[in-house]
């Protein structure tokens, strides 16, 4: 482009230069350089020149530039360095460059100024050979222009439409390149430029596709997470409902049953039965079940042998969860003709501390429908169920102790009262305005009549409440009312509640009785011990026993009969 412009010459010391429309020397020839007063080491192609540098060159020349810059076009004179100039300035369409021409007025008028020196008269001719000569001038700058736009124009619009078609993303276009000048070495450049973007792009696709792919992996990762979390989630909800609706109920009868269909309805099992290890731990027997099939196992007492039948059997055997799959080994563990939909099968332990007690089956419709993580879900369902056993038969054991206990404590409360009337020769009591006294004979109540429900009140104003304590009669509780007047039911409350109060009173006075004799027995014991241990003569020892016994009896006779090695001796006192 440089040859271009410095091939531009108008007369013996015209010049042309290009510039762009940011004021950036395109092209300009050294002869310009000279004339304007620029370095080319400080001003180089491409650098934007500044309007202190126009100023500086001459005045008029920042106009121009800046006419220049904005497309503008014409002729005007100037001044350069003192001279004169013609400047003739024009844009080149569709590369935002212009062109200037700057020639010397003298070199340019040089005729003009002969002929008017000869013809000093002809101001008129003169004149119109200045307009021939600036007319020529104009028309020699325009077909220069002109010629120059061409040049310079038809590769620079090639290489637009190349750049336009590599914008529309046709990365296969390619700029011809034939001049090795500034736009041979721009079209080298932007091929070069295609190469590596198509490069580039083909790399990105490459690594968007990996980027993808990878993407959509861990997308499906992503998903199975979540499923698995969402299903370990909805299995810690049917485990707390199940440990809600289980830990509420005592009745091992009940709950078993209860455990099946809860476990069953929450975590959609075809079959859940619960297995228990009979005392001997030989059979582990079928104790609950939910499906139909498991009901008719219950009918005919269903069990399978410890360690030697089935999964249940391993299990209760080994103590170890166990899950069975409907092909391979396990094949055999599912012909059950009461199961015959059975395609999985998982057995978990119930323990009770480290003792198996038993073992819990569930089974599925679904292949492969158990993992090890269900295991460990599940295990702990087995857990809360083992609990709830445990805590159903220490319940049931503890309801039979207390049952026991009570009714021990019934006859234990039935015999004293039986032997205290015997022990103290005593009736009752008759207690009237007059004080109270003790009977001499039982009261005859074949007239009256003995409600354990508060009492009931016969025709003579009588009223007859049982003195009951844990359960049994003590006694009975007669109140007569003044006149034969009928109780009513404040007097009648009022009268049971005495008779509760005389139940209590009468029993811990019996038990103060008795502790205090207890307490004197064991008084005696340990005084007559201090005694017989006082002597280390064995017949002295004998002795002291026979005269403490005696006297805390109040015996006439005490036998002492020692055990001979042969035979037996017999000491009487």
């Amino acid at each position: 482009m440089t040859d271009i412009v410095t091939a531009i010459r108008i007369g013996v010391n015209g010049y042309a230069f290009l510039i762009d429309q940011d004021q950036r020397l395109i092209a300009m020839p050294e002869s310009a350089y000279r004339d304007l007063g620029l370095d080319p080491q400080k001003v180089p192609l491409g650098n934007a020149l500044t309007d202190a540098q126009f100023r500086e060159a001459g005045s008029g020349l920042a106009e121009v530039i800046s006419k220049m810059t904005s497309g503008g076009s014409g002729l005007t004179r100037i001044l350069i360095n003192d001279t004169e100039r013609f400047v003739v300035y024009r844009p080149i369409q569709g590369v935002n460059f212009s062109l200037a021409i700057v020639v010397p007025v003298e070199e340019m008028l040089a005729e003009s100024i002969a002929a008017r020196q000869q013809i000093e008269r002809d101001t008129n001719n003169t004149l119109l050979v200045s307009v021939f000569v600036v007319l020529g001038i104009l028309f020699l700058t325009s077909l220069i222009t002109l010629n120059f736009s061409n040049n310079l124009t038809a590769p620079l619009k090639s290489l637009t439409s190349t750049a336009q078609e590599l914008e529309r993303g046709n990365l296969e276009t390619r700029a011809e390149v034939t001049e090795q000048n500034e736009l041979g070495t721009l079209a080298s450049t932007l091929n070069s430029m295609a190469s590596k973007l198509k490069e580039s792009i083909g790399s990105l696709e490459k690594q968007v596709q990996d980027r993808t792919a990878e993407l959509t992996n861990r997308g499906r990762e992503l998903e199975t997470a979540v499923s698995q979390l969402q299903r370990r989630a909805a299995q810690f909800e049917a485990l707390a409902q199940v440990a809600q609706s289980i830990t509420s109920i005592r009745d091992l009868q009940e709950l078993l049953p209860r455990v099946a269909s809860v476990i069953s309805e929450n975590f959609g099992f075809y079959h859940v039965g619960v297995f228990l290890v009979d005392d001997l731990k030989e059979y582990a027997v079928l104790t609950a079940a939910n499906s139909e099939g498991g009901q008719r196992m219950l009918e005919r007492k269903h069990r399978l042998r410890v360690g030697a039948e089935g999964i249940v059997g391993n299990v209760t055997a080994t103590g170890e969860p166990r899950i069975a799959l409907d092909v391979g080994a396990d094949a055999t563990f599912f012909n059950n003709p009461d199961l015959p939909e059975t395609h999985s099968e998982m057995a978990l332990p119930l323990r009770s501390g480290n003792r198996v007690i038993g073992a819990l089956d569930v089974q599925s419709k679904e292949t492969g429908a158990f993992t090890n993580e269900d295991v460990q879900t599940l295990s702990l369902l087995a857990d809360q169920v083992s609990l709830a056993i445990e805590n159903a038969r220490l319940f049931d054991e503890s309801r039979r102790a207390l049952a026991e206990s009570q009714m021990v404590s019934r006859q234990a409360t039935r015999a004293a009262w039986r032997r205290l009337p015997e022990q103290q020769k005593l009736v009752g009591y008759r207690y009237d305005v007059m004080g109270a006294a003790p009977l001499q004979a039982p009261v005859d109540l074949t007239e009256k009549t003995v409600s354990r429900n508060g009492g009931e009140q016969t025709e003579t104003g009588t009223l007859v409440v049982p003195i009951e304590l844990r359960g049994e009669v003590i006694g009975t509780l007669v109140v007569q009312s003044p006149n034969g007047e009928d109780w009513n039911d404040d007097q009648r409350d009022l009268i049971k509640a005495v008779a509760e109060r005389v139940a209590l009173s009468a029993e811990n006075a019996r038990l103060f009785e008795e502790t205090t004799h207890r307490a004197e027995r064991e008084r005696l014991v340990s005084e007559i011990t201090s005694k017989i241990r006082s002597h280390n003569d064995p017949q002295a020892m004998i002795e002291t026993a026979v005269n403490e016994l005696r006297e805390a009896l109040g015996a006439t006779r005490v036998q002492v009969i020692p055990q001979a090695v042969k035979g037996s001796e017999k000491k009487d006192t």
